[in-house]
C-alpha cells in the first residue's frame, strides 16, 4: 500500500508546526528567564537604595560639612525611580558606586562615625547587598548569553526573527573606575 503525497505532506507539516512550537517555548522561556533575572537585580539594587536615606543620615550627623558628596548620593536615589532601561539602571549603579567610595573617603577621617553602632550595622547591610548585587548582575550576563546564543544557533535564528525575538543587552560598566567594587570598610 503506498501512502498518498498528502499524507507526506500533512505529516511533514505537523512535523515542522512541532519544530518550531518547540524552538518558541525554548525562547520564550529563556526570555522569562532572562526577565526574572533582571528582576533579582533590580530588587537588589532597590535595597540599596532604600538603605542610602539611612546612611546620609548617620553620616551627616558627624559630617555637616561635606554636603556635597551626600547631595549626590541623595540625588542619585532620587534620580532611580525615572530609570527604565538597562541601561539607564547601569549608569545610575556606576555613579553611586563611585559616591559610596567618596563617602568611604570622608568616613575615615571621623573615628567616631566608624564606631557607631547604626553606622556599622548600615555598613554590613550594605555590604551584604554589594555581594548580592554582583551575584545578580553574574547570573543576569549568563542567562543572557545562554538566551542571546539561542537566538543566533540556526534554525532558532529564523524562527525567532520570524517570531520578533531580539537579543538582550548585557548588564555591564562602562568606565574603568566604576569597574572597582565598592569598598565599604569605614
Amino acid at each position: 500500500m503506498v501512502i498518498p503525497i498528502l499524507s507526506i505532506v500533512a505529516i511533514l507539516v505537523i512535523l515542522f508546526i512541532i519544530f518550531v512550537v518547540v524552538i518558541y517555548n525554548g525562547l520564550v522561556r529563556l526570555r522569562n528567564d532572562v526577565k526574572n533575572s533582571w528582576a533579582q537585580i533590580d530588587v537588589e539594587l532597590q535595597r540599596r537604595f532604600d538603605l542610602i536615606p539611612n546612611l546620609v543620615e548617620t553620616v551627616k550627623g558627624y559630617v555637616d560639612h561635606e554636603n556635597s558628596v551626600l547631595t549626590k548620593v541623595t540625588e542619585l536615589r532620587s534620580s532611580w525611580g525615572s530609570a527604565n532601561t538597562i541601561a539607564d539602571k547601569a549608569k545610575l549603579d556606576n555613579e553611586l558606586s563611585n559616591a559610596l567610595k567618596s563617602i568611604s573617603v570622608v568616613v575615615e577621617q571621623y573615628p567616631d562615625l566608624k564606631a557607631n553602632s547604626n553606622f556599622l550595622s548600615l555598613q554590613n547591610e550594605l555590604s551584604n547587598t554589594e555581594s548580592k548585587i554582583s551575584i545578580s548582575r553574574a547570573s543576569y550576563n549568563n542567562i543572557v548569553a545562554i538566551y542571546n546564543t539561542k537566538l543566533e544557533i540556526f534554525p532558532n535564528n529564523i524562527i525567532g526573527k520570524m517570531l520578533g525575538f531580539v537579543p538582550e543587552n548585557f548588564f555591564k560598566i562602562d568606565n574603568e573606575e566604576a569597574k572597582q567594587n565598592v569598598k565599604i570598610s569605614f
